[in-house]
């Protein structure tokens, strides 16, 4: 298992994985070295993560190898469908799984995404369109939306 530290505008990006691809995208309070090299087969995470947040990538094209049980490799799939500036209600997101009862469930799976920003699991929202849990805060799942919105600040619908 290899690691690198991104810094971001919304805090540091701890990233994981192997040559089987990317494992782990999580936000950490842990300090970075500032020398710190980046190992081979993270660095196009790396770049693509940099290129996101330059506005330069509104998609990642990324070997992912997460594990879960079938249930959560489902959801984190279907979290991938969400688009770029897009957002879905967990209701909508049961839905799509094809059981609207499995709205907790999907929910639960959304929490334990290991892949954040590469697996969208911020763009998924209340059905009233409140900001509800992120494991990285809340704070930053506001930023991420903003970041993706096709409109600017004080631009109208």
């Amino acid at each position: 298992m290899e690691t690198a530290f991104v810094n971001t505008p919304i805090g540091t990006l701890k990233i994981e994985g192997t040559t089987n691809g990317l494992s782990s995208v999580q936000f950490t309070e842990a300090s970075v070295p500032q020398d710190q090299s980046i190992p081979e087969i993270l660095r196009d995470a790396v770049r693509q993560l940099h290129e996101y947040f330059s506005k330069k990538r509104t998609q990642f094209d990324l070997k992912l190898d997460c594990s879960g049980t079938t249930f959560q490799l489902g959801v984190w799939r279907q979290l991938q469908t969400v688009s770029y500036g897009k957002t879905a209600s967990y209701q909508q997101m049961a839905n799509e799984l094809g059981d609207p009862k499995v709205i907790r469930a999907a929910a639960s799976a959304n929490g334990k995404n290991p892949i954040a920003i590469i697996i969208p699991c911020h763009r998924i929202i209340g059905s009233d369109g409140s900001l509800t849990g992120y494991a990285g805060g809340l704070h930053r799942k506001k930023w991420l939306l903003a970041h993706e919105s096709p409109l600017k600040q004080g631009e109208l619908f």
